[in-house]
């Protein structure tokens, strides 16, 4: 759930949808008739197995936060150290 945000995305057996709400008990979507037809999502009922892929960068951010610096944040000096900013000459004429 760490990794659901309303307005966000999630893949559900495959089928990619918008989540309507989450919060830390469930995620809501919002399956239209097209959808539930021409995927395996129509089929479901309540209590089936389904895969759930998260969004990839929500994924990139919580390894990002892993490597966070000694005091816990990320900053532009952090993100240059790990390759995720690049060097930039400020005081350069």
């Amino acid at each position: 759930m760490p990794f659901i945000a309303k307005k966000g995305s999630v893949a559900v057996s495959g089928v990619s949808l918008t989540v309507n709400e989450a919060d830390n008990s469930g995620v809501e979507v919002n399956i239209i008739p097209h959808t539930a037809e021409e995927t395996t999502l129509g089929d479901l009922q309540a209590g089936d197995r389904v895969n759930i892929e998260v969004d990839l960068l929500a994924r990139y951010a919580q390894r990002l936060l892993g490597f966070a610096g000694a005091n816990g944040s990320i900053d532009e000096d952090f993100l240059r150290q790990h390759g995720f900013a690049a060097s930039s000459d400020r005081g350069a004429a």
